[in-house]
């Protein structure tokens, strides 16, 4: 983890654990944030091919998306009487051997599941790695957050985010992402979108005390029957190999529990900050070079020159 740009003694690490098994995709959650925030409506227009989730995804005035995730498989259409058959039959058809369209059409609700994705805050954070201006610290709550009046614009941050959140604002240029509320925090608040949750979808807290109550959570649920239910980026793996844990960016400071593979979530099954990944082999790489350079002039001042003197 980086070294904290504001120091509390007080101060703990807080963060954010969702579970999505109870969220109903209200969007009181982006209302709160936008709010909160001050930011931009997205606006509430239906367009073609469109759908209630006007957002689309994560950017720079966007900090939460409840995602719909449709889970519904392709079921098999029923087995219909050929056109001559019908017109055979005429009046004939009962009322059993007709096939109701509407049923075909309206799926059943357990076909969706529904995600407020936002910032992870990440221990590895791959925006606070890149940032070459100091624009993006981490507080004393180990939220990661951007100074805007630091920030140049340069969108180094952006590529850097394994999960694609942090983006750059079009009116300005500058970066800017999900604070964790660190105003809120600072004065011993709840996150905006955290209080305006109806079904405590997404709780606040103590970092270590939400940990203990996704995993108390976790086995509520498998008990129950619903066996693949996991979390995802809650700081170590929780005993399935195919479930990614504490491998996603050293953990994550906003994590959640699934009961679908992460990628139906549009998350990432594995992430790590660049600089983190890249780190070891750099460094392996430049010392080989400066190794190389060295003997290189070591060589040079060894070499005899034409009348058999040293140089």
């Amino acid at each position: 983890m980086t070294e904290r740009a504001i120091e509390r003694p007080e101060a703990q690490r807080m963060g954010f654990f969702t579970d999505t098994t109870v969220c109903i995709g209200c969007k009181a959650c982006e209302v709160a944030c936008k709010q909160w925030n001050d930011l931009p409506s997205d606006g509430g227009a239906f367009r073609a091919k469109g759908s209630y989730d006007h957002t689309g995804e994560l950017n720079g005035t966007t900090w939460r998306h409840v995602r719909f995730v449709e889970i519904a498989e392709c079921a098999a259409l029923p087995e219909l009487p050929p056109v001559s058959a019908l017109a055979d039959a005429g009046a004939g058809v009962t009322a059993a051997e007709m096939v109701d369209l509407l049923d075909l059409a309206a799926p059943p609700l357990d076909t969706w599941v529904f995600m407020s994705d936002v910032c992870k805050h990440c221990t590895n954070a791959g925006c606070l790695d890149a940032c070459p201006t100091g624009a993006i610290v981490r507080t004393e709550f180990d939220t990661v957050i951007v100074q805007p009046d630091v920030c140049n614009g340069c969108g180094y941050c952006v590529p850097a985010c394994p999960f694609g959140v942090i983006d750059r604002v079009e009116s300005d240029g500058r970066a800017a992402k999900c604070t964790l509320c660190y105003d809120r925090l600072q004065d011993g608040l709840e996150p905006a979108c955290a209080k305006a949750c109806p079904t405590d979808s997404i709780q606040f807290g103590p970092y270590d005390e939400l940990v203990a109550v996704a995993r108390r959570r976790v086995a509520a649920l498998q008990q129950r029957g619903l066996e693949g239910a996991y979390l995802y980026g809650a700081g170590e793996d929780d005993g399935a190999p195919e479930r990614p844990g504490g491998e996603l960016a050293g953990g994550l400071g906003a994590f959640f529990l699934l009961t679908e593979p992460p990628e139906r979530y549009g998350l990432p099954a594995r992430a790590e900050s660049p600089v983190q990944a890249n780190l070891v082999p750099a460094t392996l790489a430049a010392m080989g070079a400066g190794l190389l350079a060295a003997a290189g002039v070591a060589a040079a001042f060894l070499v005899r020159n034409p009348r058999g003197r040293r140089w």
